[in-house]
């Protein structure tokens, strides 16, 4: 914080009490106040109110009256794409330091106006009352697959998303965090981060030119998303530095899979992550992915000592411990070791809903050939192809979907994770193809059999076709040519192969540990 700052900030915390005593009068109810190292939010029973301090950081100016109007307004134009119900319009406070009030000319500050919502209805308190719904993180990620695709990208030559403009902020993380922990323990996490820079540069160029860095929300950790109705929404964008929004979507994502793997549950940020996949297609960014995630963690660990030494307000939640959170991130065996998987089996066996509940518990990446055959047409997982005049199942879209899944597969597997390839693969051919990709790349390879008595399949999938809420539209006229031309499994795959029985109990924990036994 610069000289200067300081004294403005005490007289501003003078603005703010008096400002939240004049609610609290026009109002007849007490009023919150939530700070942190740039805001001050206060919270009346209806509307939330959220002022910037009169700071000057490394990050972020907010010293002049004109620069809190500019971000203000910003603001609320970034955070409108995502949460237009939430924000409502920047408001003036007039009158004085100690008798302020809102609305009118001549203004002394100015505040974003927000319909307030429930403190419970934050994803953070969701996640920690053990009520947050699968479907609602499945539809959020789908959402922000839709929000990032529609997203203003960067221009080819701008500096955003440049390999110096991801490294630069992690190092200056790593610099302000050593006067809280030390210059000894953060050398790993240092010695790392230099590694993995040098290692991913062609790999952050690529993604600028290939469009992946847009204009972003820049702030998507557990607490700036909230349940409104039945959608969770993000909220609190980044408005004060174009550089932190303006970003790789891949980091974005990162922010919500690394808070909720803080949060203890990396079951769900792989959930999470696997909708987003789907509805993004960007397996091209698994392998900056865990690079961001650490930054994230970083990130918050660094706000965390900033709020320490300079918020007041109310009492605030206990958080999690970012810096272990990233230390374990950048371990070197973090996570589980690469391993492919491939599913076989009819229609209506089970794949999908036994490779989802697979791949949460393993930290896996899934690649579906339901959604990557729709991809090649430029329909979105859950549209339909009738009426479309497209053939998805010609022997050209077949051959072009398993050459679609390999290369992503190879991708997720080269960037250190284990792979689940979702397709029915009744085709001895296409089995070995993945069988000899394994080999190429030295990981264990699997087949898991599914299966299920011919009645159940029928049910199954006539019940799928009629709710069409799967990315599959195998019917039963397909499920009949399946029956009558699959070719089974052979002895020597037999021996690689994991089998369940789909109208049995999941012992998902037992499956887990028969997958990661398999050594070749």
């Amino acid at each position: 914080m610069e000289s200067g700052t300081t004294s403005a900030i005490v007289v501003d915390r003078t603005l703010v009490a008096a400002l939240r005593e004049r609610l609290r009068s026009d109002t007849g109810h007490a009023v919150a106040l939530i700070e942190t190292h740039i805001s001050w939010v206060l919270l009346t029973d209806r509307l939330a109110y959220k002022l910037k301090k009169p700071v000057r950081l490394s990050f972020v100016d907010f010293g002049t009256l004109a620069a809190r109007k500019h971000f203000c307004e910003e603001e609320l134009r970034l955070n409108r794409r995502l949460a237009p119900s939430i924000y409502l319009e920047v408001v003036p406070v007039c009158g004085t330091q100690e008798a302020p009030h809102l609305g009118g000319d001549d203004a002394i500050d100015f505040a974003v106006c927000m319909r307030r919502f429930p403190e419970e209805a934050l994803l953070r308190n969701l996640l920690l009352a053990g009520r947050l719904r699968t479907d609602h993180l499945a539809r959020f990620a789908q959402r922000l697959a839709a929000f990032h695709r529609q997203a203003q990208d960067a221009p080819l030559f701008s500096e955003f998303g440049a390999p110096e403009q991801v490294l630069g902020p992690m190092t200056d993380a790593l610099a302000t965090l050593q006067a809280d922990y030390g210059a000894e323990r953060l050398q790993a996490l240092r010695t790392w981060a230099a590694e993995r820079g040098a290692g991913l540069r062609t790999a952050w160029i690529g993604r600028q030119r290939e469009g992946a860095v847009r204009e972003c929300h820049g702030d998507l950790h557990l607490a700036n998303v909230v349940l409104m109705g039945d959608e969770l929404t993000a909220f609190d964008c980044i408005e004060f530095d174009p550089a932190l929004r303006w970003i790789d979507v891949m980091s974005d994502a990162a922010f919500l899979t690394m808070d909720l793997k803080a949060h203890g549950r990396s079951d769900l940020a792989y959930r999470f992550l696997d909708v987003y996949l789907q509805h993004s297609g960007d397996y091209a960014g698994v392998p900056v992915l865990r690079v961001y995630e650490v930054y994230r963690a970083l990130v918050r660990a660094m706000v965390g000592c900033l709020r320490a030494r300079t918020v007041g307000g109310d009492p605030q939640p206990v958080e999690p411990d970012y810096l272990a959170c990233a230390e374990a991130l950048a371990a070197r065996n973090a996570g589980p070791a690469p391993r492919l998987m491939i599913t076989y089996g009819l229609a209506g066996a089970g794949k999908s809903t036994i490779a989802a509940e697979l791949l949460a518990v393993a930290g896996a990446i899934r690649i579906r050939s339901d959604v990557e055959r729709k991809r090649l047409f430029g329909l979105a997982p859950l549209q339909r192809s009738t009426g479309q005049a497209v053939d998805l199942y010609t022997p050209e879209a077949t051959r072009r979907t398993f050459e679609r899944l390999a290369t992503c597969a190879r991708t997720a597997l080269q960037a250190g994770y284990p792979v689940i390839v979702d397709a029915a693969f009744l085709r001895r051919d296409d089995r070995l193809a993945f069988r000899a990709l394994a080999v190429e790349l030295r990981v264990p390879f699997s087949i898991l059999r599914c299966h299920a008595t011919e009645a159940q399949l029928r049910q199954r999938v006539a019940a799928r076709r009629a709710s069409g809420g799967d990315a599959s539209e195998a019917d039963l006229a397909v499920l009949e040519r399946q029956l009558a031309t699959h070719e089974a499994l052979d002895g020597e795959e037999r021996a690689m192969t994991l089998d369940v029985d789909t109208e049995a109990l999941l012992d998902v924990a037992s499956l887990l540990a028969r997958w990661q036994a398999r050594r070749r």
